[in-house]
């Protein structure tokens, strides 16, 4: 621009020079009063600018509205006229920042007219501008002459712009094309003058005049940026803040436990790692003595942590908290919060789970099913309960870890019953009440009658659980049986099995009888229906035959035919032959099948007073006695030989405990009910029977059945004699006189040959040893010493001595 141009240049605001320091650090800080992009900064609430319009003539003297369009007429000077369809229109492209110019941008050709001021009104002067104009564009700084006309032209507020294109006045000029002209192509002359905010000071209105602005400043965009730097500013200085007493934080807490921690509720944060040691023993050590409480379901219970194996790791406990938090957030937080670690628990393995087996065992209950019971013939109903049961893996880990808080809440699951309330209400109306209404009646053959009264009714009937949630009724037959069956036992035919008569010297088959009985489990299954039902409540008992275990048919096929072995013993005393003789009339007849074994005890049972026997002669701790069923060995001697010569096998039997002259040596037996029994087997294919019988001197045992094997007996010689010993008695019952007897070793060889054959089937050899028999002498009126057995030897059991 030339010297004597009007416009005037103020000095750079101080927002401009913290932009220009900006864009000197930022190359890409936009220019003032443009964004980011070059796109000219506009008020928030203004719309992008139009282009200048032309005016009427008479609306010169208005303020421009950079939404209006300029008439060229006004733009031109007296002696120049701008044609009426050329307008001078801004254009809204900005040229990017030209760093290489320091010189404002001229247009390409100068413009004709005079400058055209648009003065605003007074009363406006305190409006703020918010409409975008040219003025929001960044001029170039003034030549250096320019600038010495500044501060005459404060108060001459005029913005000059060239607008026209000097090779073509008519046409509009844009920015770009102003901004891309040379230096020296300036007219100056050429220039457009906008309305700008007048200063807010002014307090009278006065006369429209020209002014020149600083086209470098715009108001409101300077508004914009000073706010901006102002936020700027502040932010800047708040992180700087921040950041000096996040600094003085971290300075100050290091080395220490972190700000808010807490262990079982004793705070430790900022303190250092020994004094929060300190606290923790002072305030948590008595804890592992104190009873720690426990809920557990529906049980409350103690428990010393100590006594549970549990104690403190203080070190291992301060380490969970970890070390001081780098996140400036989370050291914030740590002013308003705590952070509980708890305690790291030492553990005694085998303590701690005895003591959870231990509340186990009390918390635990199965659950308490629905059921219906009888209170005599009332039935009541039994409310369910659950049950619960403990997590053990889970209270274990509840008690390690949360101990020391002092009450804990152990993790127990409640077993729900399968049988509810509503079962339990359905069975007691439906089944159980009409059940006991009234009595059941079973008719038997000759019009008999069994009746099954409530009461009775009561105790066969029962509900359980069938799985799947229900009730199911049980009924005792055995229980119904036993009350029932005597009623109509007279009404039966009993089986008897078929038997063999000995006499006339060849047995003979005594058919077996075919019974009649009632079949209760049949009878029984009726039962459900008449206790349900309420009026008919009788049912007939079912009859069916019933064949002997032993039919006809089955004795004549077991080949009793003959006598295969025959044994005769005697030289009894009277009570000895009294035993001997009710022996032999209840073993008389017995049968052994192939291969069944025979047991005298067994087969006689008890032999007891109640049964007959009197008291004879026994032998107990070796010397002799008497006792009620003495005499019997005779008996088992007896047929033992009888089983030994028909080829039986011997299933267990035992010799006397000192020899008896009548009995043959290493080949007898002795016998005492309950202890000492005679057992053989039957080996062969056809059936075995016993007949047996006995007189006032001897008894015999015969078996009966097919003779396939004979058998002979080796006896050894006598070996190792041994003599008696001398016992003194008191005088009296209780004292039995013996001469005494020495003691030797016998032994006896059975040899068992095949009768079709002659083939020897086995040899066998057993060998006693008989004990000297004691002289007991029955003289001394006062107890002599006796000869007891060693307390480390069991007495000999007592034995039949006869």
């Amino acid at each position: 621009m030339s010297d004597d141009d009007d416009a005037v240049v103020e000095d750079v605001p101080p927002y401009e020079a913290i932009t220009e320091v900006m864009r000197a650090i930022d190359p890409n800080e936009p220019p003032p009063g443009q964004t980011a992009g070059g796109v000219p900064a506009f008020d928030d609430e203004t719309a992008e600018p139009a282009a200048v319009q032309p005016e009427e003539p008479e609306q010169l003297d208005e303020p421009v509205h950079p939404d209006q369009t300029v008439d060229a007429n006004e733009i031109a000077g007296p002696d120049e006229t701008a044609q009426p369809d050329e307008t001078v229109q801004l254009d809204e492209t900005v040229q990017p920042e030209r760093p290489d110019l320091d010189v404002p941008v001229d247009v390409e050709a100068p413009v004709t007219g005079a400058d055209v001021v648009a003065d605003r009104p007074a009363d406006d002067a305190d409006a703020e501008v918010d409409s975008p104009s040219v003025l929001d564009e960044e001029q170039p700084a003034l030549p250096p002459e320019s600038q010495d006309t500044v501060g005459d032209a404060v108060d001459t507020p005029t913005t000059e712009v060239a607008a026209v294109d000097a090779e073509d006045p008519t046409a509009p000029v844009t920015m770009a094309q102003a901004t891309e002209a040379p230096e020296t192509n300036i007219d100056d002359g050429a220039t457009v003058a906008f309305p700008v905010v007048e200063s807010a000071a002014a307090t009278e209105p006065s006369a429209p005049e020209e002014h020149t602005v600083d086209d470098s400043a715009p108001a409101g965009v300077s508004d914009d940026k000073s706010s901006r730097v102002k936020i700027a500013v502040i932010v800047g200085a708040a992180v700087a803040i921040i950041g000096v007493f996040y600094a003085a934080d971290m300075l100050s807490s290091n080395g220490s436990v972190p700000r808010g921690v807490t262990v079982a509720g004793v705070a430790v944060g900022g303190l250092s790692h020994d004094d929060a040691e300190a606290r923790l023993q002072a305030e948590l050590g008595p804890r592992v003595d104190q009873a720690v409480d426990l809920d557990a379901g529906d049980q409350q219970l103690e428990l010393v942590p100590r006594d549970a194996g549990l104690d403190i790791d203080w070190i291992a406990t301060l380490d969970r908290a970890g070390s001081q938090p780098i996140n400036p957030f989370t050291r914030l937080a740590s002013f308003f919060t705590d952070s509980e670690i708890g305690v790291q628990s030492t553990v005694d393995p085998a303590l701690l789970d005895a003591a959870v087996e231990s509340i186990r065992a009390q918390t635990d209950r199965a659950p308490a099913e629905g059921d219906v019971v009888f209170e005599g013939t009332t039935p009541v109903g039994v409310t369910p309960a659950p049950g619960q049961a403990l997590d053990v893996a889970g209270a274990r880990e509840t008690i390690e870890t949360n101990w020391a808080f002092g009450a804990l809440e152990l993790p127990v699951e409640t077993v729900d019953v399968a049988i509810h309330q509503d079962e339990v209400d359905r069975v007691l109306a439906e089944v159980a009440k009409p059940a006991v209404s009234a009595p059941v009646v079973f008719t038997g053959q000759d019009n008999a009658e069994a009746v099954l009264d409530p009461g009775g009714i009561a105790r066969i009937l029962s509900f359980e659980p069938d799985g799947d949630g229900a009730l199911a009724t049980r009924l005792d037959t055995a229980a119904a049986t036993g009350i029932l069956a005597p009623a109509l036992a007279s009404t039966e035919t009993q089986p008897k099995d078929a038997t063999f008569a000995l006499g006339g010297g060849a047995p003979t088959v005594v058919p077996g009888v075919v019974g009649e009985l009632v079949q209760w489990p049949k009878t029984l299954e009726q039962l459900p229906a008449l206790l349900a039902s309420t009026d008919a409540r009788t049912g007939e008992a079912i009859y069916e035959p019933v064949q002997p275990e032993l039919t006809t048919e089955g004795a004549q096929a077991l080949g009793i035919n003959e006598v295969v072995a025959e044994y005769t013993t005697g030289g009894f005393e009277y009570a000895s032959g009294v035993n001997i003789g009710l022996t032999a009339d209840i073993v008389n007849g017995a049968l052994v099948k192939p291969g069944e074994t025979f047991s005298l005890n067994e087969y006689t049972g008890p032999r007891g007073t109640a049964q007959g026997f009197v008291e004879s002669g026994i032998i107990d701790n070796g010397r002799p006695d008497r006792a009620v069923g003495g005499g019997i060995s005779q008996f088992a001697t007896t047929l033992y030989n009888a089983s030994y010569f028909g080829g039986m096998e011997d299933a267990g039997h035992t010799e006397h405990s000192y020899y008896i002259s009548r009995y043959p040596e290493a080949r007898e037996a002795t016998v005492f009910e309950g202890a000492i029994d005679l057992k053989f087997t039957n080996p062969t294919k056809t059936g075995i029977v016993i007949e047996s019988f006995a007189t006032n001197s001897s008894v015999t045992v015969r078996l009966w059945g097919t003779k396939t094997v004979d058998v002979e007996s080796v006896t050894g010689p006598r070996t190792n004699p041994t003599s008696p010993n001398t016992i003194t008695l008191p005088a009296g019952p209780g004292c039995v006189a013996s001469g005494g007897g020495s003691g030797f070793t016998a032994s006896d060889t059975r040899v068992v040959t095949d009768i079709a054959t002659g083939n020897e089937i086995s040899r066998n050899t057993r060998t006693v040893k008989y004990d000297p028999i004691p002289i007991v002498r029955c003289e001394s009126p006062e107890p002599p010493p006796r000869d007891e057995p060693a307390e480390d030897e069991p007495a000999p059991p007592a034995e039949d001595g006869e």
